[in-house]
This record gives structure tokens, sequence and C-alpha cells, in this order.
């Protein structure tokens, strides 16, 4: 931890503005984000707030002594259980799987995990605690089975998002039902079929609504009043709107999140993401297909407020900057223990500008390539900042290839050269060449890295 000599300012959804971040603990910053819905695989446009609040933590961790970070798994959802169903499986073997898969491409791209992340279908008892509180201070009520927020109720709903509770009815998953006060009112608890997962209540078996699980959970871990609640800025309504009037009402005099953060929108080759356009993938897509390292420094290009548009050729671009990078370290190995630069920190420090904080590698990996260890201390430091460089130079141009097979060429094309079968040997270095391994003639010998 280091003594916040800069101050970290960050852009408040709720303020419409960037404003100093202060903590209210300095010695315990709290932090919420919302998770996935673990009915599928994770696609890249999930991965953008998963970044976001990853390089969010790591500054946080480098400013102050000590931060929860907790981010949830949604498992209880009706598009779970119309995919279990789909599939023909059981919804525990579908989240636990899926669930799975998402951790292991979060490990790839070096995201740190959450200090807890709750399941929804541990806190069922606390989301029914919070139900009845709000129905006793006269904000929700029960009819035909459901339980509901009453929005009107609220004065200042709609004040994180700018809009008015009529929007609600554009809104996602919202339904228009007659047995609600006013079309604008959201569930907290609803009936389940036997064919559906549900829980006993005092309303009667069901399930929660979605917006009161995030709620609750966070109430669990952080309290009534926490530091920072952020997510993708398609979430802010209603998902965040519903949850901060919930949670406002069900606690009176808190003030729920402090600070709210929301990153923009990923767009896939300039349009919005979706499979009947062909350009919808997976994280799972992206990183075998490149380095998961290019798809991190790609996404951290762009600043967490602005749109990002994802391209193939992108991606192989951030996989040609980080072959530079990792080629500086490699001509002056790095030495351990240097200093993050002052205008990495600098960058993050004003509202977590990623791309300025990379440009602010460059210079440092220019007098690296020319043999300045200083600098390639201060290059590997910097990165490490930002989840960037966790493997050996060694490790990330040999990364993917078959090493026994190659040695085996390279052993057969020393060969043909002693045999001055000069034909052979250019064989050899074109068809190692077309499965992009690049050989190294030198006074030590034959050595191969990948293109």
């Amino acid at each position: 931890m280091d003594s916040p000599a800069l101050s970290l300012t960050l852009h408040d959804s709720h303020a419409r503005r960037k404003e100093r971040f202060t903590p209210i603990d300095p010695d315990h910053v709290r932090v919420y984000y919302c998770g996935p819905t673990v009915y599928d695989a994770a696609h890249i446009g999930n991965l953008r707030a998963m970044l976001s609040a990853d390089i969010l933590v790591r500054l946080l961790r480098k400013l102050y002594p000590r931060v929860t970070f907790v981010r949830n798994i949604t498992d209880v959802d009706d598009r779970i259980s119309q995919r279990a169903r789909e599939n023909g499986e059981d919804i525990s073997v579908l989240t636990a799987r899926t669930t799975e898969n998402f951790h292991a491409d979060l490990s790839e791209l070096n995201v740190l995990p959450p200090d807890i992340e709750p399941r929804a279908t541990h806190h069922i008892a606390d989301m029914l605690d919070m139900i009845a509180r709000l129905i006793a201070n006269g904000h929700a009520y029960e009819a035909e089975g459901h339980v509901l927020f009453s929005v009107r109720d609220f004065p200042t709903y709609g004040a994180l998002s700018g809009r008015t509770p009529d929007d609600l009815l554009a809104g996602a998953r919202v339904e228009v039902a007659p047995y609600k006060r006013d079309a604008g009112d959201f569930v907290l608890w609803k009936p389940s079929t036997d064919e559906q997962p549900g829980w006993d209540s005092p309303y009667g078996r069901g399930r929660p609504g979605w917006h009161i699980e995030c709620s609750a959970m966070s109430h669990r871990y952080l309290g009534e009043t926490f530091d920072i609640h952020g997510g993708g800025d398609d979430l802010i309504f209603p998902h965040h709107e519903n949850e901060r009037a919930q949670s406002l009402c069900c606690f009176p005099g808190s003030q729920f999140a402090r600070h709210w953060l929301h990153n923009a929108m990923l767009l896939s080759g300039g349009e919005k993401m979706s499979k009947s356009l062909g350009n919808f993938y997976t994280i799972r897509q992206a990183i075998t297909r490149a380095p998961a390292e290019a798809l991190r420094l790609l996404y951290l290009g762009t600043q967490y407020r602005s749109v990002l548009d994802f391209t193939w050729e992108k991606l192989d671009e951030a996989k040609r900057t980080l072959d530079r990078f990792y080629r500086a370290l490699e001509r002056s190995p790095p030495l351990e223990g240097a200093a993050v630069p002052e205008a990495v920190m600098a960058a993050l420090c004003d509202d977590l500008n990623t791309p300025l904080a990379i440009s602010a590698l460059h210079p440092f990996a220019d007098a690296a390539i020319q043999g300045d260890v200083e600098a390639s201390s201060a290059l590997k430091a910097g990165g490490a900042m930002m989840g960037l460089f966790s493997q050996s130079p060694h490790d990330w141009f040999r990364a993917g290839a078959d090493e026994d097979a190659i040695e085996r060429l390279i052993q057969e094309r020393i060969d043909a050269r002693k045999t001055r079968n000069f034909a052979r040997a250019d064989e050899i270095r074109a068809e190692l060449t077309s499965q992009g391994i690049l050989l190294e003639d030198g006074p030590q010998g034959t050595t191969w890295r990948r293109a």
C-alpha cells in the first residue's frame, strides 16, 4: 500500500461529473460490482466491466491499506431455467459449468478474483429480510403471490439514471400486469411453478426478482453504505436504479453506494454485437485466436467510459505492441522492486485513464531496447500495475508452440546445412516461418521465437 500522494478522481454516474474519491473509511475501501448471470459462456462484452473493476481495485489496493471487493454470481434467473430446460440438464449442473468456465476465462486474462463472490441462491434469507422491511415501511406490497416495490412512493426515483418511473415501461425485465398498482412497479418476489426453482416464503413458494439479489448481497458483505458500486452502463436503468431505490428505502438514512462507476458498451466491428450479424464472440473464442494478454491490452487501450470497438485487426495490433514491450524486457532484464512510474500512476488516478498510462510505458520500452535496465524495471512495474507482463519474455515468444517439434526441425536444418543441403535448410526455415516461428542464427547457435 502506498500513501495516496496523488488524489484519485473518478467519474460519478450519479453526480454526472468527475469527483475526487474520498473513502468512507480510509483504512478500508469497499467495492461492489455486478457479476455474470451464469447461463452461457461469457462474451467479450461481459469482459468490459470485469476489466474495469480489475483496474480500479488494483489501483485502490495501491493507494489504501485494505480493499474489500465483492462481485456476485447470479445463479437464479429465468434465463438460467430456460437454458437448463433446453439442454436437458439440472440447473445446478449448468450454473456450475458456466461459473467454472467464467473463472477460467478471467484467470487467463489475469483478472484478479474478488475477495468475496456471493451466489444469489445462497442469500435468499437476506433477500426475504429486505423484502419484509420494505413491506413494513410501506415501500412494497403483496399482490397475487408477488411482492412489488412501489416506485411512486420513492421521491428520488430516477436520480441515478435521469429517467422517470414512466420510463420503466420501456426498461428491461419489466412485466406490465394487472396486479401492479403502477405499471412501473418492479418485482421483489414472484411465485414459482413446480418446474421452476423456488423457496418457501411468507408470500408462498417463489423466487427473487433480479434487483433485490444485488441489494441483499452488497448489504450482507459491505453494509448499508459502501464506497463504490460499478458495472456496465447498460445496468444503470433499470437494475442499478432499482437497487438504489429499494436499498435506500430499506435502510433509511443510509447512502447505499457513495460513488457509481459505469463503463461504456462494446461494439464489434462498429456495430452492436449480435449473433445474427455474425459479430458475436465469446471470451474463449477471442483468447483462442490470440494471447489473452493481447485482449487485455486491447481493452485497456480505450478509457473505460468511452465506447470500445472490437476488431480482430485491433487484437493483432495489441499483440504486436506486446511483442515490442516483451522484446524490451528481454533485451534488458528488469530488476524486482521498482516503483510504478509517476506518469502511469497519475494517468490511472485521473479516472482510470489506461490509454494514457499505456502511452507512458513506450519511452521506457525505447530505453530498455537500448540496454537501460532502470527503464526496463520501470516498464515492468508500470505494466504490472495494469495486470500486464505476467509472464517471462521467453514464455511470451514461445506461447502455444510445439517446442519439441520445432527443436526437431531446427536440428534437421542444422544437419542439412552441415551437408550443404541448403535447399532443405531453406525449406525448413520457410515452413517454420509459415507457422509464425522466426529463426535467429547467432554465435551461440539457432534460437527461435513466435512472430
